[in-house]
């Protein structure tokens, strides 16, 4: 049966009427064991969330925060608001005390659900500081401090009571109706709030599974942050087709948690699929003879897949490969054949070739929060998958390329608003209704998207020419030996680049060469090795234009995170803060 689903609770309506029978709808891996809720047990702790808050007192339209890992409980409290009509702000994790205390204030909350005691005792100091504290809810079980258990016990005490108000409440609201509230982690500036309606949220989340060929009988396993509007769109999406989610247990367990639940995909950062790719290379390093062989003739056709190919001797030829080499990276995973979505920077052609011939299909789109957030995706498995572009626009989706190349979008998908924040809001926003992403780009044969860079991170040398600095940044990934960089040279006469080597990779060519040393400060500072990344560096100048040719670089060792500032959590330079880190060198290559 069709349900109609315009309001994020709308899933819960079509979960009860089309997959009523599922017992692992949601799923945690906690110490390698999956914890399943089922369909009802979703639905009926949504709901006791619900009456509790209202037993409690708050209203329609309050806030409440939530700050926790990826887990089930996430999606009760998240429909558990929305079905008291109140405010959804999920928040990451990991931002310093002056971030937490800026949205906690600003966001004008009310409400705080903390995933456990760790993050409670970095978090609760925050809130006490806070002009009006917050009240606090563990997620996890307490005897010390209130807790969601506590909160469902509320919940069924109230269920009657208040059932027929909860039911008023799905009746009179609106789609256009300010759902949740994501403050934008941001590369430069202040976060700001913004606002996304019931509406945004499932129009981005139905157009996107138009395209998904996973089934409801099958799994996807979730270990991106569902505080970002990338993972959470894609939860939503989960859930409408009925798909079971498995919750990872970390970062660090996605190979072991992706083989014990045998997903058939996932979403990812390219930096996770770099990584993959990477382990997939090292693998045949050390096989013997002609395995060795037969793997490098793998791994070059795969690097090289065109996925437009049907000549009977092409396919037969990656059916051979498969059954040799690829099926073996599967396994690794799971055993299944994939559905990868691919987001948040541009991806290596050369990674999604190889996925696409291993038949882990990569879906690459782009989007923004502010467009909640999907506004194109390639799609492989329907045979669109124009490597270099993000595809089409998702159906509904309006989009132009203005004069100066920025990428304008228009419709359901674009935010209400930043919250408090009209100015930036009518900036952003023009008179006609479209948003401005202030991505530069163009469309490929009039209809596949392609991002060229960001408008506000080009800069100008001394001489006027313009560097779009992403671009270059990506090409010179492509080097195995170059885990991450950033190109620099506003006002200055040449670009020039800072890289972090991937010093594994660099361990293995020093020992393959017979270089000696005491420690990776020592092997960095090789001359050797430095000539190595200078030539890495030269591969990618011959494919630049002369004025955006790197003409000096400089190796470091110091990590960029999230958790030290340098990166944003969906892991994007943020310039500003690498470039004063690293002013001592910038100076020094200027000099």
């Amino acid at each position: 049966m069709e349900i109609t689903i315009t309001r994020t609770f709308d899933i819960l309506k079509n979960l009860e009427v089309n997959h009523s029978d599922k017992d692992d709808i949601l799923s945690r891996s906690v110490k390698g064991n999956w914890q399943k809720v089922s369909t009802k047990e979703y639905i009926s702790k949504s709901h006791s969330v619900a009456y509790a808050l209202l037993a409690s007192g708050y209203l329609k339209g309050d806030k409440a925060i939530t700050i926790c890992s990826n887990r089930p409980e996430w999606n009760f409290v998240d429909m558990g608001l929305n079905l008291a009509g109140m405010v959804h702000i999920p928040v990451y994790p990991t931002l310093s005390e002056d971030e937490y205390s800026y949205i906690f204030d600003h966001s004008d909350a009310k409400i705080i659900f903390i995933g456990n005691t760790q993050l409670y005792k970095k978090i609760h100091p925050v809130v006490e500081k806070m002009k009006t504290p917050m009240k606090v809810y563990l997620m996890d079980d307490s005897k010390d401090i209130d807790c969601l258990a506590n909160l469902y016990k509320t919940g069924e005490e109230n269920r009657e009571k208040y059932s027929e108000v909860v039911e008023k409440i799905k009746q009179d609201t609106s789609p256009d109706e300010m759902a949740t509230m994501i403050y934008t982690s941001g590369t430069t500036g202040t976060p700001k709030g913004v606002m996304l309606s019931h509406r945004n949220l499932m129009f981005n989340a139905l157009g996107h599974a138009k395209k998904q060929t996973v089934t409801c009988r099958q799994k996807m396993l979730s270990f991106l942050p569902l505080c970002h509007i990338y993972e959470r769109s894609m939860n939503y999406e989960y859930q409408i087709i009925g798909i079971s989610i498995y919750y990872a247990e970390s970062i660090a367990t996605i190979q072991k948690d992706l083989a014990n639940c045998h997903a058939d995909g996932f979403c990812a950062v390219p930096r996770v699929l770099e990584m993959m790719y990477f382990k997939f290379e090292g693998a045949g390093k050390n096989l013997p003879g002609i395995k060795k062989k037969i793997y490098s003739l793998a791994w070059n056709f795969a690097n090289n897949y065109d996925i437009y190919n049907k000549n009977k001797f092409y396919l037969w030829k990656r059916d051979l490969f498969d059954k040799l080499v690829y099926n073996k990276w599967r396994e690794a995973l799971g055993g299944h054949e994939m559905i990868i979505v691919s987001g948040g920077s541009s991806i290596q052609g050369k990674i999604v070739r190889l996925f696409n011939a291993a038949k882990l299909r990569i879906f690459e789109g782009y989007g923004m929060t502010e467009t909640s957030p999907v506004i194109a995706v390639n799609n492989p498995a329907g045979g669109i998958n124009v490597i270099g572009t993000v595809g089409e626009p998702l159906e509904g989706t309006e989009l132009k390329i203005a004069e100066d190349g920025e990428i304008l979008t228009k419709g359901p998908h674009v935010m209400l608003g930043y919250y408090k924040n009209p100015e930036q809001t009518q900036e952003i926003i023009d008179e006609d209704g479209f948003l401005h992403t202030g991505d530069i780009g163009r469309l490929v044969d009039g209809k596949y998207l392609q991002i060229t860079d960001r408008k506000k991170e080009i800069f100008k040398l001394s001489s006027g020419k313009y560097i779009a600095p992403q671009v270059i940044e990506t090409k010179l990934k492509e080097s195995s030996y170059i885990e991450n960089c950033i190109v620099i040279g506003e006002n200055e006469k040449f670009a020039s680049a800072i890289i972090i080597p991937d010093m594994s990779r660099l361990h293995f060519w020093a020992a393959k060469h017979k270089i000696t040393y005491a420690d990776n400060q020592e092997l960095a500072k090789n001359p050797k090795v430095i000539a190595k990344i200078h030539k890495e560096v030269e591969r990618v100048n011959e494919t630049l234009a002369p004025f955006e040719k790197i003409k000096r670089e400089r190796v470091i060792l110091t990590e960029w995170t999230p958790t030290n500032g340098m990166l944003s959590p969906t892991l994007k330079l943020k310039r500003v803060k690498i470039q004063a880190k690293h002013s001592d060198i910038i100076t020094d290559i200027y000099k």
